[in-house]
C-alpha cells in the first residue's frame, strides 16, 4: 500500500512539474495577437474569395493590423472599407468598384464550332480536348464554368451560350476570372460604360470568316475618339479608362458591334442661366452638341450631347452641369 502511495505521490509530483514547465513555456514563448484582428474579422464580409490578395479574410485582417491597404475587400465595398479604417484609426482609402465583364460576343448564333463535343460540359473539359469546339480560339467556350464559380449568383447563361453578369450582385471577388480557361472574363470599374467584347488577335479577315461579331482591327473606333482613349493593337481595339469619357462614338461607329455601350442613362449637359455666351462650351464640344451666339446664352442639343463632360470643365462661369 505504501508503496502504491509513493508512486502515486510520485507520478502527481511529476505531472505538477510538468505542468508548471508549461505554463512557464507557454508565457515565454506566447505570440501576442493584435486585438484588432477580431475586430476587422468582425466587419470583413466572411467570404474568403482571395480577391483582396491575402488567404482569406483572416489573413486579410491579420494583414491590415501590420499595414496593409483597408481598401482591398471588393465584396465588402466601400461600407466595409470605411468600418475598417475606422477601426485602424485611419482614414477610408478610396477604390473605384470592379465589376466582371465577359470580352466575348460570340455566341452559338455569331461563331460556329469546329466540331460536336460530346464530353463534360465544362470549359475547362472541353479545352482539354483539341483547344476547345469552337471556331475561335479566343471565343467563349459556353459550358459555365464562370457561373459555377460565382458564390454571389451574379452570373447566368444565356440561351445563345455566353454569361450575363448582374453588375449590381458582382462583388469583384475575380472567381469568374481564375475559373474561365480562356481569360475571356476581366474586371473594369463599374463606372466604364463602354467596352470592348473581343479579345481575337486574329486578322480581320480571319475573324470575319467564322464571327460576326468580332473586332476586325479596321480603326474606326480609334479615328472616331476624340480623347485618344481607344487604340488597335495587334488587330485588337482596347480601351484606355483613365481617358475614356464614355461618349460611345466608338461604340456608333463599330461595324461589328463588337464595342458596346451601356449609355441609356448616362446623364447630359445642361447650361445654366448664368451663361455670359463666351462659346468656350461651343468651341470645346466634340459634337457640336451646344449653340448660341457670342454673349448670348447658349443651350445644348440633348439628342446630340454624349455626356462626355468637357464642356463642364471648360466653362469659366461654372454654369455648366451634368443631368
Amino acid at each position: 500500500m505504501s508503496q502504491f502511495v509513493s508512486a502515486v505521490a510520485i507520478l502527481g509530483g511529476f505531472g505538477i512539474l510538468l505542468g508548471g514547465l508549461l505554463a512557464f513555456a507557454a508565457k515565454i514563448f506566447a505570440v501576442e495577437t493584435d486585438p484588432r484582428v477580431d475586430e476587422l474579422l468582425g466587419v470583413l464580409p466572411g467570404a474568403n474569395c482571395g480577391a483582396c490578395g491575402y488567404p482569406g479574410c483572416s489573413g486579410y485582417a491579420e494583414a491590415i493590423a501590420q499595414g496593409a491597404p483597408t481598401n482591398l475587400c471588393p465584396v465588402g465595398g466601400a461600407s466595409v472599407a470605411a468600418k475598417v479604417a475606422s477601426i485602424m484609426g485611419v482614414s477610408a482609402e478610396t477604390m473605384d468598384r470592379q465589376v466582371a465583364t465577359v470580352h466575348c460576343r460570340g455566341g452559338k448564333e455569331e461563331c460556329g464550332i469546329r466540331f460536336q463535343y460530346a464530353g463534360v460540359p465544362t470549359c475547362q473539359a472541353a479545352q482539354a480536348v483539341g483547344g476547345g469546339d469552337k471556331l475561335c480560339s479566343y471565343g467563349c467556350l459556353g459550358y459555365g464554368d464562370c457561373m459555377r464559380a460565382c458564390s454571389f449568383g451574379a452570373i447566368s447563361m444565356s440561351d445563345n451560350g455566353l454569361p450575363v453578369i448582374d453588375e449590381d450582385k458582382c462583388t469583384g471577388c475575380e472567381q469568374c476570372v481564375l475559373a474561365c480557361p480562356r481569360n475571356i472574363i476581366g474586371m473594369r470599374p463599374a463606372t466604364a460604360l463602354v467596352q470592348v467584347r473581343c479579345l481575337s488577335e486574329a486578322k480581320g479577315k480571319e475573324v470575319r470568316a467564322i464571327c460576326s461579331t468580332g473586332c476586325i482591327g479596321c480603326r474606326l473606333c480609334e479615328k472616331a475618339c476624340p480623347f485618344d482613349a481607344i487604340h488597335v493593337e495587334n488587330n485588337l481595339a482596347s480601351i484606355d479608362y483613365s481617358k475614356c469619357r464614355n461618349c460611345g462614338l466608338c461604340v456608333a461607329k463599330c461595324p461589328t458591334k463588337c464595342i458596346v455601350g451601356q449609355l441609356e442613362n448616362r446623364p447630359k449637359a445642361f447650361i445654366g442661366d448664368e451663361c455670359i455666351g463666351c462659346t468656350i462650351c461651343k468651341k470645346a464640344c466634340p459634337v457640336d452638341a451646344i449653340s448660341g451666339e457670342l454673349k448670348s446664352k447658349h443651350s445644348v442639343d440633348s439628342d446630340k450631347c454624349v455626356g462626355c463632360g468637357v464642356c463642364v470643365e471648360k466653362c469659366p462661369k461654372k454654369t455648366i452641369t451634368m443631368q
